[in-house]
């Protein structure tokens, strides 16, 4: 098979949940320049007015919604309108997440490093551990169930979710909830590629490391702190969305048409650890 039938996405109707924004935006790209219908759902309303005001100016077939995760009746219309759009359902990508913030300790390496007294365990609030299993856990259940209902009928589909590398590594710069959501999106990613797996659809998740987008306050655009985990990544840099574009196009397309149930992290290497 040549490489232009293996990753042909052409054609495809696609939804991705927190698209307008970092990582999500990235699938965008690589997923509308490769001929793909996109609809991006996201709750920053101006994001998605200047984001898809870019992408079609540029020819790309995007479209964007004003849609929260955790409202899951709107979510579910918006997918039914896409796919009604497209008359096809073939791409999602469970992406929409927050980082709340700091846990236990603030500061991602070296002197940087302290104990922080607002992320420990005895002061994490309901409200803060709630809202994240709302978005990134609840979310997810609620983008892989709508996804399944049209996809099943076709008996086919690709469902990605974006989880974490820390969906299987402690870091405790990183809040409780976070880890606690990363990790159960990740096993719920296996579940449902299980059941899903007899219908020809496939489910996987995308792990990133560390990735300068606008989460957790946009921490990660400081050019110290880049600085710093660069220092640590054995690839001797940190990741930005267009880093993304190959797994995302490999996992959406045909190229990957065998394989489900599987987290491939993509990290430079950070998981393995400090390599000089």
């Amino acid at each position: 098979m040549k490489i232009a039938d293996l990753f042909k996405v052409e054609g495809y109707g696609v939804v991705v949940t927190g698209g307008a924004s970092g990582l999500g935006l990235g699938f965008t790209e690589a997923l509308a320049a490769n001929g793909a219908r996109v609809t991006m759902l996201d709750i920053d309303a101006k994001r998605i007015a200047d984001e898809t005001k870019r992408l079609q100016t540029a020819g790309l077939d995007v479209r964007g919604e004003v849609v929260d995760v955790t409202d899951h009746p709107r979510l579910d219309k918006a997918f039914d309108d896409a796919a009604k759009l497209y008359g096809r359902l073939d791409v999602v990508f469970a992406n929409a997440g927050i980082d709340p913030g700091p846990g236990a300790i603030a500061g991602w390496v070296g002197s940087n490093r302290q104990r922080n007294e607002a992320g420990a365990l005895e002061n994490y609030t309901d409200e803060r551990w709630n809202r994240v299993i709302d978005i990134n856990l609840d979310g997810v259940f609620a983008t892989l169930r709508a996804a399944a209902r049209h996809m099943k009928p076709r008996k086919t589909g690709r469902i990605v979710v974006t989880t974490s590398i820390a969906a299987y590594l402690n870091e405790a710069a990183i809040g409780a909830a976070y880890m606690a959501t990363k990790a159960g999106a990740a096993h719920l990613m296996r579940s449902v590629a299980l059941e899903l797996a007899a219908y020809n659809i496939t489910v996987n998740a995308i792990a990133p490391g560390f990735f300068v987008t606008n989460i957790g306050g946009g921490h990660a655009h400081n050019p110290e702190t880049q600085k710093a985990v660069a220092g640590v990544v054995p690839m001797h840099r940190v990741g930005f969305p267009k880093d993304m574009a190959g797994l995302a196009l490999f996992l959406a397309s045909p190229a990957s048409d065998y394989i489900t149930g599987q987290q491939i992290s993509i990290d430079g290497g950070w998981s393995l650890g400090v390599a000089d």
